[in-house]
C-alpha cells in the first residue's frame, strides 16, 4: 500500500466510530518517515500558520508531597526527591507571570502537586487565577483530580484552560501509576468540559511503552469530544529516585513520528513540545515543528525539570524564521 493509500485508509469518515482507532494511528506510525512528515505538514498548514509558535510558561505553585505514585514524577511522596513546599503567595506568582509575559509567553500555567485540591485550596488558587488574568495572560492550572463543582469554581474565577494529562495508554497505565485508575482522569476531563473550560491534555512518551501504546494514547486523545485544544507531548525526563530513572531514551525519530501522528489525528489542536525539550538538539526541535508542533513551554523550568532558556529559544526561532503566535 502506498503512503497516500495508508493515510486515506486511516483517515476518519463521517460515519466512523470511534473517530480514530488505535490500528489506524498505528498505520500512520508505520509510514515512511518522509511521507508521514509530508502529510502532517499538509494537515498543519490547512489549520494553522505554518511558522507561528504559541508560547506558554509553567510554574510550580505547590511542590512535592503528592500522595500519588506516578512512576515518572519526582514530586511523589512515594519516591520523589523534590522538597515539599507550601503554596506560593500571590506576589511571587504575579512576578513570575509578569516575567513570562515580558519574554513572550501568552499563557501562564500553574501546577500544584496534589491528588486533587481541597475546597479551601481552591479559594487561594482562584485568587492566583484572577491576579494572573489581570496581567492579560491566558490562565491554565493543573491541580490533579477534581471533585463535583470544583471545575465550575475555577471557571468562575476566570480560568481558561485546565491541564490533566492522560499520561499513557489505558493498557499501560497500571505499569506507571497504581494509586488511581485512568478512569478517574477521564472523569475529571468530563467535569472540566462540563464547566465550559478549555482542555489541555496530552501524555508522556519514553516510559517503556510500545509504539502501539503510543498510538493508543493518541487515539484516546483524538476521540475526546471535542479533542483537547492543547496537546502537550512530553518526552520522559528520567528523575533520580523515581521508578523510571533508568528508562532507556526514546529514539528521536520515534518522538517526531509521535508529533506527526498527533497533528494528523488532532488537526485543530495546539501540539506542544513540553518536557524533555532541554535534551533535544535544535535540529530535532526543527523536525518536530515540521511535523506539526506549534506550541512550546517557554522558560528555564517545568515544575521540577529543566527547560531551555528563553535566549536559546529566541535564537532557534530566528534561525528557523518562526514567529510568536
Amino acid at each position: 500500500m502506498t503512503a497516500t493509500a495508508t493515510l486515506q485508509a486511516a483517515a476518519p469518515t463521517p460515519f466512523s466510530a470511534p473517530r480514530w482507532t488505535t490500528e489506524a494511528l498505528a498505520a500512520l506510525f508505520e509510514m515512511p518517515f518522509n511521507d508521514l512528515l509530508f502529510h502532517a505538514q499538509q494537515v498543519h498548514r490547512r489549520h494553522h500558520d505554518a511558522n507561528a509558535i504559541q508560547r506558554s510558561t509553567l510554574l510550580s505553585i505547590k511542590t512535592g508531597g503528592c500522595s500519588e505514585d506516578c512512576g515518572y514524577c519526582s514530586q511523589s511522596a512515594h519516591h520523589g526527591e523534590a522538597q515539599r513546599e507550601a503554596l506560593l503567595d500571590v506576589d511571587e506568582v504575579v512576578a513570575a507571570a509578569q516575567a513570562a509575559k515580558d519574554k513572550g509567553a501568552t499563557r501562564f500555567c500553574m501546577g500544584a502537586a496534589w491528588r486533587g485540591p481541597k475546597d479551601t485550596d481552591l479559594d487561594r488558587v482562584a485568587t492566583l487565577i484572577g491576579a494572573v488574568k489581570a496581567l492579560g495572560l491566558e490562565t491554565c492550572v493543573t491541580l490533579g483530580m477534581l471533585k463535583a463543582g470544583q471545575a465550575e469554581r475555577l471557571k468562575a474565577a476566570g480560568l481558561d484552560y485546565y491541564n490533566h494529562n492522560l499520561d499513557t495508554a489505558p493498557e499501560f497505565y497500571g505499569q506507571v501509576v497504581t494509586t488511581h485508575a485512568i478512569s478517574e482522569r477521564f472523569d475529571t476531563l468530563d467535569q472540566v468540559r462540563g464547566a465550559g473550560l478549555k482542555v489541555c491534555c496530552g501524555g508522556i512518551v519514553g516510559m517503556g511503552e510500545t509504539r502501539r501504546a503510543r498510538a493508543a494514547l493518541l487515539a484516546e486523545l483524538a476521540n475526546l469530544n471535542p479533542p483537547p485544544e492543547s496537546v502537550p507531548i512530553n518526552q520522559l525526563v528520567p528523575m533520580p529516585g523515581t521508578p523510571l530513572e533508568n528508562a532507556p531514551p526514546l529514539d528521536p525519530f520515534e518522538f517526531v513520528r509521535t508529533i506527526a501522528v498527533a497533528r494528523i489525528s488532532m488537526p485543530a489542536s495546539l501540539v506542544r513540545l513540553s518536557a524533555g525539550r532541554q535534551e533535544m538538539s535544535d535540529e530535532l526541535q526543527a523536525l518536530c515543528f515540521l511535523a506539526g508542533a506549534n506550541s512550546i513551554f517557554y522558560g528555564d523550568k517545568l515544575l521540577t525539570a529543566g527547560n531551555p532558556e528563553a535566549g536559546r529559544d529566541e535564537a532557534l526561532f530566528a534561525r528557523l524564521g518562526l514567529t510568536a503566535a
